[in-house]
C-alpha cells in the first residue's frame, strides 16, 4: 500500500478513535445529589461547570440523609455529605466511600443558647434539655462536649430534632440547647440574638465528605475524578470571592446575605487530602461515635475512603 494512502488510512483511524472517545465521554452521565445552594450553584458561579467532558444529572434534596440513601440504593453516584453522616451509613455495609471532601473551623459547630438563659458556659449543660440530630454533629457535639467538662452522656436530656424544629424548640424555651452548624450558628446568633455557650475546636474532624457508589468508582473513576478536583478548585475560588458567593447563594437560598456571609467567613471552607493524617483524625472520631452509641460499630477508616481521587490536592 502507497504510504499516502498509509497515512490517510492512519488518519482516518485516529479520527474514529477520537470521535469513539469524545462520544464515550459525552455518553457518561454522572448522577450527583446535592442540596439547594450547593456543590452545583457553587460549580456554576466559579465558572467550574463548564466543558464538562461528561453530563451530570443532578438530583436536589432537603438533607445529607437522604443522599446517603439514594447512595446506597444505587440511585446516586456521588453525593456530599458530613463525616458521621457518611459513617453511619457505611457502617450498615452500603457500598459507598468517601472520595474527596473539605474541611470547616470547627468552631463553627455549637452549642447555642437562648441570650436570656442561665447557662453562662459549656459546664452549666448538665442536667439540661440539648437538642440536636441524631446520628450526626450535633449529638456527637453535645455527647463530646459533656465528656470535656468531665461528665458523661446521662448527665443531659438529648431530643433528637433537626434543625428547623430545634430552632422552634430554642426559641420557645422547650429546651436549653441547641448543638448545631452554619449557617444556622450565624443565623441564629444575628437573628435571634442567641449565644454559643460551646463548640466543635478539639472535639470534632468537621469534615464533609465527597462520598461516590463502589459501582460509579469502577465504572466512571475518570468522570468522578474530574469532578472531585472541580469541586476542590471551586472551593478555593469561593475562599476569594467569599462575597460575591454568598450573594449567590443568598439568592438561590433566599437565606440572608449577611447570614451567609458570616458563615462563610468563619467556615473557612477548604478542599482536603485524604492522606494518613485525614484517615487518623476521623478513625479516632469514628472511635469515639462507636463508644458514644452514635456509630454502630467500630470502623476501620482505611477501608472506609479511596485515597485515590485525591493523592495530588494540597489541604493548605
Amino acid at each position: 500500500m502507497p504510504h499516502n494512502a498509509i497515512a490517510a488510512l492512519l488518519a482516518a483511524t485516529l479520527s474514529l478513535c477520537t470521535a469513539i472517545t469524545a462520544f464515550a465521554a459525552d455518553d457518561i452521565v454522572l448522577r450527583v445529589g446535592d442540596q439547594k445552594g450547593g456543590n452545583r450553584s457553587l460549580l456554576e458561579i466559579s465558572g467550574l461547570a463548564k466543558d464538562l467532558p461528561y453530563k451530570i444529572e443532578w438530583s436536589e434534596f432537603p438533607a445529607a440523609a437522604p443522599i446517603l440513601e439514594a447512595l446506597n440504593a444505587g440511585a446516586l453516584d456521588v453525593g456530599y455529605t458530613g463525616d458521621l453522616a457518611f459513617l453511619s451509613v457505611y457502617a450498615t455495609g452500603a457500598p459507598i466511600k468517601a472520595v474527596g471532601g473539605t474541611r470547616s473551623d470547627p468552631r463553627t459547630q455549637a452549642i447555642l443558647v437562648r441570650q436570656d438563659s442561665p447557662i453562662k458556659s459549656s459546664a452549666d449543660l448538665k442536667g439540661k434539655r440539648l437538642a440536636g440530630t441524631r446520628g450526626g454533629w450535633g449529638q456527637f457535639l453535645i455527647d463530646a462536649t459533656l465528656e470535656k467538662n468531665g461528665g458523661k452522656i446521662a448527665d443531659a436530656t438529648f431530643a433528637p430534632l433537626g434543625p428547623v424544629d430545634a430552632k422552634v424548640a430554642l426559641l420557645a424555651g422547650s429546651i436549653d440547647g441547641w448543638a448545631v452548624w452554619e449557617p444556622y450558628v450565624s443565623f441564629a446568633k444575628l437573628k435571634d440574638n442567641a449565644r454559643v455557650v460551646a463548640d466543635g475546636a478539639g472535639l470534632t474532624p468537621t469534615i464533609t465528605f465527597i462520598v461516590a457508589s463502589d459501582s460509579a468508582i469502577a465504572t466512571k473513576r475518570e468522570a468522578v475524578a474530574d469532578l472531585v478536583q472541580r469541586l476542590n478548585k471551586a472551593r478555593l475560588w469561593s475562599l476569594d470571592h467569599v462575597t460575591e458567593y454568598a450573594r449567590n447563594t443568598a439568592e438561590l437560598t433566599k437565606l440572608p446575605e449577611d447570614v451567609l456571609l458570616a458563615a462563610y467567613t468563619a467556615q473557612h471552607t477548604s478542599p482536603i487530602a485524604i492522606d494518613d493524617d485525614i484517615v487518623k483524625e476521623v478513625q479516632q472520631a469514628s472511635d469515639r461515635a462507636t463508644r458514644y452509641g452514635i456509630l454502630s460499630k467500630q470502623l476501620d477508616i482505611g477501608k472506609a475512603v479511596d485515597r485515590s481521587f485525591t493523592a495530588a490536592v494540597s489541604s493548605d
